[in-house]
Parts: structure tokens; C-alpha cells; sequence
């Protein structure tokens, strides 16, 4: 395991203690947690584009039987 020194304003890292002793854990723990979670971050773009992928599929699947028939299409608009 490594140990990082980080440098912070005194108000960022006496609200950071005050985060800490809320949930019951260390400050060091906090951090920790916070920088798994970014590490684990699949990016915006691998997001992004896992998004797609996942459009694309669905639209491949689309049939024109899938369709809305004319009587629902009224009703969805009925809104009496």
C-alpha cells in the first residue's frame, strides 16, 4: 500500500473531518473511498460510447410490429 501526503486549505480539510467523523470513519478512509471510486470511473466518453452501443442494439431489435396502433395513439393524447 502506498501513502500519499496531500496539502489542503485548513477550512477543506476541517469540513473534510467533519464529513469524516459524520460517517463514522477516518479521514483517510474518506479519501481512500473517494479515490477507488474515481479510479473505477469508466470516463464520460466510455460512458458515452457504452451508451450507444447499448442504443444501437436496441434498434436493431425494433420491428414495425412494435408499433403503436391508432386507437392507442389517440389515447395517449386524451388527456380528459
Amino acid at each position: 500500500m502506498k501513502n500519499v501526503t496531500v496539502s489542503l486549505p485548513d477550512e477543506v480539510y476541517r469540513k473534510a473531518r467533519v464529513k469524516a467523523a459524520e460517517r463514522n470513519t477516518s479521514l483517510s478512509s474518506l479519501v481512500r473511498e473517494f479515490l477507488e471510486s474515481l479510479a473505477d470511473d469508466e470516463g464520460e466518453f466510455k460512458r458515452l460510447e457504452r451508451l450507444q452501443e447499448e442504443s444501437y442494439a436496441q434498434i436493431e431489435r425494433f420491428q414495425a410490429s412494435h408499433r403503436a396502433k391508432r386507437e392507442e395513439l389517440y389515447q395517449r393524447g386524451n388527456l380528459h
